[in-house]
Parts: C-alpha cells; sequence; structure tokens
C-alpha cells in the first residue's frame, strides 16, 4: 500500500503568510503540520509515499527532503496548477500503479493518527473508504449521506443544501478502481476534478464506497483560527520540559517546554507553552496556547494563544493574543507623540488597532 499526501495548493486563507511559505509548513506547536501527516502514515505501516507539490515545490523538498527522517521513501509528482484533488491522483497514477492507496491532505490534522482506518482498509479492502466528521457548517465541506452500515450513498462538494452534517475530512483510501473514476469525470464549475465527483461516480457504479466518523480530533487547518486550535489542541499534550536556560527571577507553570538553546530572564511563562531553540524571552509573560519558534527576541511583551514564527521579534509590546506571526517579523512600539500608526503591510495582511 502507498501513500498520496497533496502539499500544493496556494493556501489563499492563510495569507499573507502563504505569499512567502508554505501552508503545509506553517508549525503548529513548533512542527510543521505536514509532518503530522507523514508520521501518521509511516505509524499506518505505509513507507513509499508520493507528494504532490506546487508552485512551493521547493520549500516543501527541501523541508522533506528524501523522507527517510520519517522512515519514508518519498517520490515528488509535481502539479503546474491546482486542479482538484481527482486531478492529483491522475497525475499520480504512474507513481501509483495497482496499488492501494491512502490520499492524505497535507495541511489537515488527526489527532489519532489513520493506523485503524489503514488497517481496517486492508482487511475489508472495499473500492473506497473515506474519513467523515460532523460539523456547524456542512457547506464549506464535501458532504457526505450515509445508510445504517456506514456505506457511503450520496456525495456532493460544498452544497448550498446539505443533506447531512458529515463533512469529508482528508483522509481517503482507494483501491486502483479510483484510477477509472477520475478519468471518467469533467471538471466542476469551479474547473476542478472533485474527488467528490469521483466518489460518487464510483457510488453510481455499484462499487463499494464506505465510512468511518472520526470521534476523535480533527481539523482541516486551511485558515488563522483552525491553524491556533490545533495548536492549542497540541500544545495541551506537550510534555514539560526545561532543556534551555530558566534564570531565578523567572516563573514556569504548567506544561511549558523549553527548548535547548532557549533563554528565559526575569519572564512568566504560562503553559502550555512551547519556547524555541534559541528563542530569548526577557521580561515578559507568554501566556497559555502560545508557541514561540526558534530565534525570536520577545521583549516586555505580553504574548497569549498564538504562533510566532522562527526570526521575529517583539519590544514594549503590551498585549498580543489570538495572532500568527510570521518569518522575520519585528514588532515595536511607536513613539508616543505624535499620536499616529506607522505601518507596512503586505497584501491580504489583517491589523486590528486598539486606537
Amino acid at each position: 500500500m502507498k501513500a498520496l499526501v497533496l502539499a500544493g495548493g496556494s493556501g489563499t486563507r492563510l495569507r499573507p503568510i502563504t505569499h512567502t511559505s508554505s501552508k503545509q509548513l506553517v508549525p503548529v506547536a513548533n512542527k510543521p503540520i505536514l509532518f503530522y501527516g507523514l508520521e501518521a502514515i509511516a505509524e499506518a505501516g505505509i513507507t513509499e509515499v508520493g507528494v504532490v507539490v506546487g508552485s512551493t515545490a521547493a520549500e516543501i523538498q527541501a523541508a522533506v527532503g528524501d523522507g527517510s527522517a520519517f522512515g519514508l521513501r518519498v517520490t515528488y509528482i509535481p502539479q503546474s496548477e491546482p486542479l482538484g484533488l481527482a486531478h492529483a491522483v491522475l497525475i499520480a497514477q504512474p507513481f501509483l500503479g495497482d496499488d492501494d492507496f491512502v490520499m492524505y491532505l497535507g495541511d489537515n490534522f488527526v489527532m489519532d493518527g489513520i493506523t485503524d482506518v489503514v488497517e481496517e482498509f486492508r482487511k475489508d479492502r472495499r473500492d473506497a473508504h473515506i474519513l467523515l466528521t460532523r460539523v456547524a457548517d456542512p457547506s464549506a465541506f464535501g458532504v457526505a449521506v450515509t445508510d445504517a452500515d456506514g456505506r457511503v450513498t450520496e456525495l456532493a462538494e460544498k452544497p448550498r443544501h446539505p443533506r447531512s452534517d458529515l463533512a469529508v475530512a482528508g483522509v481517503y483510501l482507494f483501491t486502483p478502481v479510483v484510477h477509472d473514476a477520475v478519468r471518467a469525470i469533467r471538471p466542476s464549475a469551479r474547473g476542478e476534478l472533485e474527488i467528490t465527483d469521483a466518489l460518487q461516480w464510483m457510488i453510481d457504479h455499484r462499487l463499494a464506497v464506505h465510512s468511518t466518523v472520526i470521534t476523535g480530533y480533527w481539523k482541516d487547518t486551511g485558515n488563522v483560527t483552525d491553524m491556533l486550535e490545533v495548536n492549542r489542541t497540541l500544545l495541551e499534550r506537550v510534555e514539560p520540559r526545561v532543556d534551555g536556560f530558566v534564570d531565578d527571577e523567572s516563573e514556569i507553570i504548567g506544561r511549558v517546554r523549553i527548548e535547548a538553546g532557549a533563554e528565559v530572564r526575569r519572564s512568566r511563562i504560562v503553559g502550555p507553552a512551547v519556547i524555541g531553540a534559541g528563542s530569548v524571552v526577557t521580561d515578559s509573560y507568554i501566556g497559555p496556547s502560545t508557541s514561540v519558534a526558534e530565534n525570536c527576541r520577545i521583549t516586555s511583551t505580553e504574548i497569549e494563544y498564538s504562533i510566532v514564527l522562527r526570526d521575529s521579534s517583539f519590544d514594549r509590546i503590551r498585549r498580543v493574543e489570538a495572532s500568527l506571526v510570521g518569518r522575520n517579523v519585528k514588532v515595536t512600539l511607536a513613539p508616543r507623540l505624535p499620536a499616529t500608526h506607522r505601518l507596512v503591510i503586505g497584501d491580504h495582511g489583517q491589523v486590528q488597532l486598539s486606537s
């Protein structure tokens, strides 16, 4: 059995972060979201992985390499533009061959991994098996209708009037018959080959499409709100550890990990939180659900429920909450007089000012 990991796409909902970085490499709990998926695939006993890449291919390849760090053998599959999940299957056929495979969306997070569903698929070997999850707003997802035995009877992509609250999560398992389906369908109204259309083709041709409803935690980390929520959830599992330097005037409370090379001076860190290697926190407060990546400088600042990417700095900032801060960002206090704000903001940026 092989795996197909989708790591292309432009990440428009995470702009401006994704103007310069792959959305799959944005870290949660100081580890790229893509890495959690690769680890879940390895834990399921799959070693041959095809990674579909787009405009950020060089960055993905630099981070993942040949896959050996994860116990995998990785083959990169270029996709000229994001033309849909079924299109990714179509172009990956030479790699997939006649093998069964699991398709995993690289910006999705499944807390309990995929080992159980992979073992179930290997045992029963239906034509397709998909993960579903109950959501409050199914119209934003692919939506499935199932019978009492979990067999999928109908699928629709982002329907205006959903017939169930079961959204298709980002994990799909297929036998080679899916290649017939992706060749048979046509682009949707948005110009993409939809995997839901391919699955519906399989259903219409009396092929067995089954499902498992996720009872644990799942998130599509395509926007800032969900990214922060996944970060919070993962930090709650952090094992407390201090490998860096913490002076006697600092206070560390709860689940806090201070990485080797990090320094905390005259500061209060309340977990769950992670301070990355090489970062220096001075005269500051780092509150719950915050991850500070490598080589950051936090001085006389309060930060809570946020993600700060590497090489960024905050100097004398009173309060930062619910924020995703990119790489090499500098946040400083403006002069008190005149009362003005001086901003340099990239495309699609969002800024909230108290006055």
